[in-house]
């Protein structure tokens, strides 16, 4: 995703997904696998060298056309958690690819009992795809909701480990016409 400021690369870390949102076409998809820990770092390597970002006389970075991450790709990424976690330690380490923690996002659908580690064990920054303000048409957008609904994963970030001012979640939303755009929508929560 190239900007003027920064150039930001979306990471998947599974191929297809169990979590069948509608709105999402990998939800179409049925889970093939876990991508290992080198097909993630191997994601950012590819675009690194489509890009001819590599410095061949140092072997490291010249400029910065990749800056950020998102994983929020393909997969529920808290489903594939250590290899995730192993990648963005690499991606995150001087001696790997040099990427500051504040510059990598990991999206979940709100996989509850896993939302912690990702403070404690990543120290990376926080994305939640909510996409509604109900547990009704949470239900229907984010089926995963039926198993950990909106009061759950708030409780479980309000004491997100690494919460702060410099620390804030992001909330995704898609906003589909009737469904869940509403004033009514944008002020609940």
């Amino acid at each position: 995703i190239p900007e003027k400021t920064r150039g930001t690369i979306c990471l998947s870390s599974q191929i297809g997904c169990t979590l069948t949102c509608p709105f999402c076409f990998t939800g179409t998809q049925k889970l093939v696998r876990n991508l290992s820990t080198a097909e993630i770092v191997g994601q950012i390597l590819v675009v690194k060298d489509d890009l001819d970002e590599w410095d061949h006389s140092k072997k490291l970075c010249n400029r910065k056309l990749i800056s950020n991450i998102v994983v929020m790709g393909m997969g529920e990424p808290l489903y594939n958690f250590s290899s995730i976690r192993n990648a963005l330690k690499i991606a995150m380490d001087c001696e790997g690819l040099s990427i500051s923690r504040k510059k990598i996002t990991l999206s979940t659908s709100g996989i509850v009992p896993e939302i912690n580690k990702i403070g404690e064990e990543i120290g990376c920054l926080l994305a939640i795809s909510l996409h509604g303000t109900t547990n009704e048409i949470r239900n229907r957008l984010v089926p995963i909701n039926k198993k950990w609904d909106i009061e759950s994963l708030f409780s479980c970030l309000r004491q997100y480990p690494t919460l702060g001012n410099s620390n804030r979640i992001t909330f995704e939303y898609v906003m589909l016409k009737n469904i869940n755009d509403s004033n009514r929508d944008a002020k609940r929560l």
